[in-house]
């Protein structure tokens, strides 16, 4: 039997900018899984640029699927991020009905500093609510948290216990796992908080804050987290490596003066994660 571990990626591609699929294949590849590309959408850039094209890809992500699954293929993980319809989340499900043993890793991308993305309507946010309440592992961001809990974006966590109480809430009482991510517990640092629901541990953890703001580092850390979850490390180690990687990539990008729609430089340094 093959050792090799195979995820289900479901994305969009931006054919610019660093996010999305085009940072899910090299991460996972260079982390030694094999990385199969279920494609959302096809964007000539993320949405963070003016005029991007935008290809939805609904009507060929359930044939995918059912070719996957004559073809007999197994899955470790499916991971979803950036969707293109309401309908693909119900697709994300089906994928699950699928490949039932593969571990259901939701990035709820809906938005972010409190705005949700341009090509997001209240439906689809509705959508990916629901989706994440049926995941194994959910990875939001605070305006994405917010919009799960029905919760208004500036009661966002700023302490320590208010952030464990936010993770309580989206694991629904310990039914899934949950990375929070962009916490601002204290000046001058960014980080995450877990829970884990394998033994309900959780936590917060905190880095200095470095560098500047880029489009696309939610893709970069939810797969390099998945990557080393793989490679069976726990939940808390998986999210500190992930955020020290990005932290790295985000220093090399500030110092080279890289502009925040490109995202951060991060090919220079995939040869850590092999």
């Amino acid at each position: 039997m093959e050792s090799i571990k195979r995820v289900a990626a479901i994305h969009d591609i931006s054919g610019y900018g660093r996010c999305s699929l085009t940072v899910a294949l090299p991460v996972l590849s260079a982390m030694g899984a094999q990385c199969c590309a279920l494609p959302a959408a096809y964007l000539s850039s993320h949405t963070g640029f003016e005029g991007f094209t935008f290809l939805d890809m609904t009507d060929q992500m359930i044939p995918a699927l059912e070719h996957w699954k004559a073809l007999g293929l197994h899955f470790d993980a499916i991971y979803s991020g950036f969707l293109g319809s309401a309908e693909q989340m119900d697709i994300v499900m089906r994928a699950k009905a699928l490949f039932p043993r593969a571990m259901l890793m939701v990035d709820p991308v809906m938005g972010d500093h409190g705005v949700t993305y341009k090509t997001y309507t209240p439906e689809m946010c509705r959508n990916m609510t629901a989706l994440a309440r049926r995941a194994d592992l959910i990875v939001p961001n605070l305006t994405e948290a917010a919009i799960i809990l029905a919760r208004p974006y500036e009661s966002a966590p700023k302490t320590e216990g208010e952030a464990l109480e936010w993770l309580q809430a989206l694991s629904d009482g310990g039914k899934r796992s949950v990375v929070l991510t962009g916490l601002v517990l204290s000046q001058g640092s960014i980080g995450l908080g877990w829970l884990d629901a394998k033994d309900s541990s959780s936590g917060t953890l905190q880095h200095p804050f470095i560098g500047g703001e880029y489009h696309g580092t939610g893709d970069l850390f939810s797969s390099v987290m998945l990557g080393y979850l793989l490679r069976d490390r726990s939940l808390a180690a998986a999210a500190d490596s992930a955020a020290r990687f990005i932290g790295e990539c985000a220093a090399l990008s500030a110092g080279e003066g890289t502009s925040r729609n490109q995202g951060v430089r991060f090919e220079a340094l995939l040869g850590r994660l092999v």
